[in-house]
């Protein structure tokens, strides 16, 4: 054990997890590539948790920021008007489609997802809420009580009741040998039986939903079934939250915001990670009717920050000026196609998902077929020992999930998906003995 890591187990939560079996402490980064303590490279393709969305030391975000911090305005508070912040907020409410916007910010996703949640119980004056199975939401409490996913939910004490759906559990016995379309029609009809005999739908007071699910592995719905949820729900005047976390920013390649695979546009959304590229900045993006009816005073210390919205305008504006939509459906489908390829060869893969730049590959044991922890974990230490960083996650903790900077070059796509399919055959040499 090296010593900053006996350092970081003698004051950190034991909760707090850390990758590899010798953590790295990574000090400098450029672009798509980040360096460690050690002067070793390597290629990220998780940046962040999808955070450092356009890589590292950009010069338009690093020169913004660096502008405002000469200022002298580092913070204010939202008790002030904050230029950056009422910029930004323009930005996304026109990005957002939906009418008559408005923006709040936050620190976190974790804190948008509150924000939602208290708009959508407020306005509809309910005490329950719709989710999905497999969904991960936040880490404060009711975001935890809202999370699908057992190994995310520390408590099951809830602030409100939880309903979950099915949505992303295609492979289910049940569901597994039926069309998207039937699919969807079963998981509509369940929500419908729902509505009907187990809550009553004038006290649920919104879905919250990803359109593909960051810690359940980028397992995602198919296209349609949200919007066939929301017609459902209007009829009812349930709302629907777009949970865009990991899915905004034209992630997905096809689509601005996660929820434009399904054609419909939500009553309100969150976001955080990537807009900030490093800066913590989220936020909820929403009807102006639901975010004005929250009742009583509201203020947000540090959401909204000069510093936090005024990098989130230079994301933003990168974002849009270099067409990163474009590149990550370009660059994402060479990766998927190349996973998908070599994966069709190798037993210890049982599926390659993936939009854009959010693509998964779920592992399994080659005898059993049964999910597998430890292939997903030996396959971190086997890439970062050819030099790129990957995640994982899933529900059962066998899914490497990806995604890279939206700034990735085809080169390095290229260089990316070698390493993973040299390291997917690696292990599964190991795993299978050939």
């Amino acid at each position: 054990m090296n010593e900053l890591f006996a350092r970081h187990r003698a004051v950190i939560p034991s909760w707090v997890s850390v990758y590899y079996d010798e953590p790295i402490e990574l000090t400098g980064g450029k672009g798509c590539r980040v360096t460690d303590s050690q002067g070793r490279s390597y290629l990220d393709f998780f940046a962040g948790i999808l955070t450092n969305m356009l890589g590292y030391d950009v010069p338009e975000v690093r020169d913004a920021v660096e502008r405002q911090i000469a200022t002298g305005i580092v913070h204010t508070s939202t008790l002030y008007l904050i230029r950056s912040q009422v910029e930004l907020a323009e930005k996304i409410a026109k990005l957002s489609c939906i009418p008559d916007a408005k923006v709040f910010f936050t620190n976190s996703g974790t804190e948008a997802n509150e924000t939602a949640l208290l708009a959508a119980l407020t306005a509809r004056q309910a005490s329950q809420v719709l989710a999905m199975r497999g969904s991960y939401h936040g880490r404060s409490f009711a975001a935890v009580a809202v999370t699908g996913n057992a190994a995310w939910k520390p408590s099951s004490n809830s602030p409100f009741g939880t309903h979950y759906l099915h949505g992303t559990d295609r492979h289910a016995e049940p569901y597994a040998a039926l069309s998207d379309a039937d699919y969807i029609k079963a998981c509509v009809a369940d929500l419908r039986d729902l509505l009907t005999a187990g809550v009553h739908p004038a006290d649920v007071g919104c879905l919250l939903a990803e359109p593909i699910q960051g810690v359940g592995g980028f397992t995602m719905p198919p296209d349609g079934l949200l919007a066939a949820y929301k017609e459902v729900l209007d009829s009812h005047g349930i709302l629907l939250i777009s949970d865009e976390v990991q899915t905004g920013w034209g992630r997905t390649g096809a689509h601005f915001w996660g929820i434009g695979a399904h054609g419909i546009t939500p009553d309100a959304m969150t976001f955080a990670k990537g807009l900030g590229n490093g800066f913590a900045i989220g936020g909820v993006v929403a009807r102006g009717d639901l975010l004005d009816g929250i009742r009583g005073n509201g203020i947000s210390t540090f959401g909204g920050n000069p510093v936090a919205t005024t990098a989130g305008n230079a994301v933003l504006d990168y974002v849009l000026s270099h067409d990163l939509q474009r590149n990550a459906a370009v660059t994402g489908q060479l990766i998927i196609d190349g996973l998908r390829q070599a994966a069709s060869a190798l037993d210890i893969v049982a599926d390659v998902r993936g939009k854009g730049l959010m693509f998964a590959a779920d592992l399994v044991d080659p005898a059993t077929r049964q999910p597998s922890p430890t292939l997903a974990s030996r396959m971190l230490e086997a890439t970062r020992e050819r030099g790129l960083l990957v995640g994982k996650g899933g529900l059962y903790g066998h899914t490497l999930r990806m995604a890279p900077p939206l700034t990735l070059s085809e080169a390095e796509a290229a260089e990316g998906l070698q390493i993973l399919t040299d390291a997917l055959a690696a292990v599964n040499g190991e795993a299978t003995g050939t």
